[in-house]
């Protein structure tokens, strides 16, 4: 069975560009293929704006990029144009299906006022190119926060976390906060009534994280809307970890390239909080056999074996793991390779 979901291989005269149920094949010479800026396709955004920011705050922005082809991807390097901005890359070598992100830290502490930077990240495999990723934002020293962040740090699924935060105006003892807003309806705000005293205007805070918050990384962020008409609007980072109920490892598995008629093994390393059995293991690829644990266990290990068969292919398969956790909670791994 042909893989359905196949990844794009760049060569040095050729991409292979693939659309739902068809092949396109496309021969261009080196410089077209570097015209057609492949490292770019995988980033879902190039831009970003922290708006308006106080003094020493954290803003931090991830720029998420996926490896869509089949050879690995390495980042080779990152610099910023200026240095309001400092970049870093949070994994540099990606296989297929992997993803990375580009970590954007607005430098709020030794910055004031507007600023903007390009970001260039620098790739040497499978081939040169370069991606220019464009920040901005306005860094106020009137306003500050203690601490510098909300971070709810690890926590459990339906977790529920307070964290309280002081936000300190200094200058005009007339502004004030009129309003918190959030995209995120997993957090929950209370504001204190305004402290005053000459040139000091102070607010507590306090942010709840709902037990409805979803599982993965928390990159959420509150927008303060204040009666400043210069500066309405202040942006405060929410941070944080919702550790999954379950898990599977790998999450990107390689079978690397097998021979006609060969067969290659792997194991997953299936975990939850509490015990659980594993009720079924399902690919649509036939060629996948699984050999499935017994008894209830926070840790399985699941053995995978891939038998080539008799055609070249390009593997990628997404494997999903059935459990008897509520809900008959799944957790996914996609499995990928080349038959030659």
């Amino acid at each position: 069975m042909k893989s359905a979901m196949p990844p794009i291989r760049i060569v040095r005269s050729l991409i292979f560009t693939f659309l739902v149920g068809t092949v396109s094949v496309l021969t261009m010479p080196v410089d077209a293929i570097a015209e057609e800026n492949w490292a770019q396709r995988m980033f879902t955004e190039t831009k970003h704006d922290f708006r308006v920011v106080g003094r020493g705050a954290t803003a931090e922005h991830y720029f998420d990029f996926r490896n869509l082809y089949e050879e690995d991807v390495h980042v080779a390097a990152v610099r910023s144009s200026c240095g309001c901005t400092t970049p870093s890359v949070s994994k540099d070598t990606l296989a297929t299906h992997e993803t990375a992100s580009i970590v954007a830290t607005l430098n709020t502490s030794t910055f004031i006022g507007q600023k903007a930077a390009t970001i260039t990240v620098v790739f040497d495999q499978p081939y040169y190119a370069e991606v220019q990723l464009q920040v901005s934002g306005f860094i106020r020293t009137d306003v500050t926060f203690e601490p510098a962040e909300i971070d709810f740090g690890q926590s459990k699924p339906g977790e529920i976390k307070d964290r309280t935060i002081k936000i300190s105006h200094r200058g005009n003892p007339g502004w004030r906060i009129q309003d918190v807003r959030s995209h995120c309806s997993d957090l929950a705000v209370k504001l204190s009534p305004p402290r005053v005293q000459p040139g000091l205007v102070e607010y507590e805070m306090q942010v709840r994280m709902k037990e409805t918050m979803s599982e993965g990384d928390i990159r959420e962020r509150l927008t303060l809307i204040s009666n400043d008409t210069q500066f309405p609007t202040i942006e405060m980072a929410v941070a944080g970890h919702v550790r999954p109920t379950l898990s599977v490892s790998p999450a990107a598995v390689s079978l690397g390239t097998s021979e006609i008629g060969g067969s290659v093994g792997k194991r997953l390393l299936v975990r939850a909080d509490e015990p659980f059995s594993i009720t079924d293991v399902r690919c649509i690829d036939k060629r996948f056999t699984f050999e499935i644990p017994e008894g209830k266990k926070k840790l399985h290990f699941v053995q995978l074996k891939f038998a080539a068969g008799d055609e070249p292919d390009r593997i990628a398969q997404k494997i999903e793991i059935v459990t008897d956790l509520p809900g008959e909670k799944t957790a996914e791994c996609v499995a990928t390779g080349t038959v030659r």
